[in-house]
């Protein structure tokens, strides 16, 4: 039997109404029933307790009590204190709510539960060396200084930007000093920055169709003019957005692999888009987030590397060559605005935790990062070779899967005829995370086809029964 505390609980009495107080505390604990904040058998605070906190008249919480005992809310058990009844029917124990959103913004795989099987964004968790980590965090917790229990630094410590910072010159090409690095803690909190340091009301910015969905929906609700520019195989169609909105005062690409259709900006794009920034006095937002993992050849440089006129700004990420569970991520800013971004992440950006960002930059200090990359990216080779075998083994006949460059999902892509919306809820019915390529479209005709995670999958017998799983999910009717 949970008890509950009284602080989980919305239970606050507002004097001003006209309904008296023991009517809204029984109205209190019948939503919370309804809505499962409450379940059956467990057992509510004391009427002494209660009446204490509310500031209020035992005889008040009495009478509420009483009139739930009487509808069958409660149950009074003596010694044991009053339950919520275990024999409510399920039609009050449900949460009355809407039928579920179906917009792309409204499906969310990371519920801090475990995570399901091929979904988007993860790295190999079995593959993540713990011991290291939970050593090198320890260390840092027990040899914190009292300044250390302080706030952080919104601009994000010190050790870590400056590790960044020779980390991103030496693999990436990106030449910058550390107090051009900002951390934040992922592409949001990214975006909010940037555009409370550059942007103006009614800004128009490019965003690529199809373009990444988690970010879709805050650039929406945000101050700009959101510009879909059309993706084909070489990435951005530059020509086309100058042609949408020449003035446009930025546009955001992945350039070295496209989420979500994996191909990687051509160089004639990437000089095409870097002239456009500087004849626009526009800028670029370069969302690098898995540009690491790449199994033909040495990772790309970055675009912000060719970047001679300081345009653009370079957003990294430790959620896929760490753990997503870090909420760690980091920009460079151009020196230009660097006053401006210190500014905004003063304003809007409280600090990401010292112990982790500490952590990180002791990581990459022994050596422990460039070794983990190195394995990752062997790792996943062979993961995703695994992976697309079994798949095209399975599903062959529905499902055609072409290897890109890098990156760490794949896209299966399906017949024109077929509906990756609902495939994907059938999988999804089958406890499998597929997403839907369409719903990654704005105003370009949307493609069929499905985008899974690979790095989680051990072996060839687990891809197997994962394409079998699916198989049998689409076999349902309508499937």
């Amino acid at each position: 039997m949970n008890v509950i505390d009284k602080y989980t609980l919305d239970l606050r009495i507002d004097r001003a109404l006209k309904m008296p107080m023991y009517l809204q505390i029984r109205q209190r604990f019948k939503t919370a029933i309804e809505q499962g904040h409450l379940r059956a058998g467990d057992r509510v605070p004391a009427v002494r307790v209660l009446a204490t906190e509310l500031n209020l008249a035992r005889g008040t919480v009495e009478m509420a009590y009483r009139l739930l005992t009487d509808e069958g809310y409660l149950v009074v058990r003596g010694a044991a204190g009053t339950v919520v009844s275990p024999s409510l029917p399920q039609s009050v124990l449900k949460p009355r709510i809407a039928a579920p959103d179906r917009s792309p913004a409204a499906i969310i795989d990371h519920d801090g539960l475990a995570p399901r099987p091929l979904q988007l964004g993860l790295p190999a968790l079995d593959a993540f060396p713990r011991k290291v980590w939970n050593r090198l965090v320890a260390h840092r917790l027990r040899g914190s200084e009292p300044a250390r229990l302080s706030y952080p630094d919104p601009a994000g410590y010190r050790h870590l930007r400056e590790r960044i910072a020779t980390y991103l010159g030496l693999s990436r090409g990106v030449v910058c000093l550390p107090e051009q690095v900002f951390i934040t803690n992922g592409l949001r909190t990214t975006l909010e920055v940037i555009l409370s340091s550059l942007s103006r009301a009614g800004d128009g910015f490019w965003f690529e169709d199809p373009g990444y969905i988690l970010a879709r929906p805050f650039l929406q609700n945000a101050a700009v003019k959101l510009v879909p520019v059309p993706v084909d195989q070489h990435g951005i169609m530059v020509e086309q957005g100058e042609r949408l909105s020449p003035n446009a005062k930025f546009a955001m690409v992945t350039p070295s692999h496209q989420s979500p259709i994996g191909v990687t900006l051509s160089l004639e794009r990437r000089m095409a888009l870097l002239d456009w920034a500087d004849r626009a006095g526009g800028w670029i937002i370069e969302d690098d987030y898995d540009s690491e993992f790449r199994y033909q050849g040495r990772p790309l440089p970055a675009l912000k590397s060719l970047d001679r006129n300081d345009r653009v700004i370079y957003s990294g990420t430790f959620s896929k060559v760490m753990f997503p569970g870090l909420r760690l991520a980091y920009m460079v800013a151009p020196m230009s605005a660097v006053a401006r971004f210190q500014a905004a992440v003063n304003d809007l950006n409280p600090g990401c935790p010292y112990l982790f960002q500490a952590g990180v930059a002791d990581f990459m200090a022994q050596g422990h990062f460039s070794r983990h990359l190195k394995k990752m990216r062997l790792l996943y080779e062979k993961r995703r070779a695994v992976t697309q075998r079994a798949f095209l083994q399975v599903l062959g006949d529905r499902l055609r899967i072409d290897l890109q460059p890098g990156g760490l999902h794949m896209l299966g892509t399906l017949a024109d005829h077929e509906d990756d919306v609902m495939l994907a809820e059938r999988a999804r019915a089958a406890g499998l995370a597929l997403r839907p390529l369409s719903r990654w479209y704005l105003n370009a005709k949307p493609r069929q086809g499905l985008l899974f995670g690979f790095a989680n999958i051990i072996d060839e017998n687990d891809a197997l029964r994962l394409a079998l799983t699916l198989k049998q999910a689409w076999r349902q009717p309508g499937g």
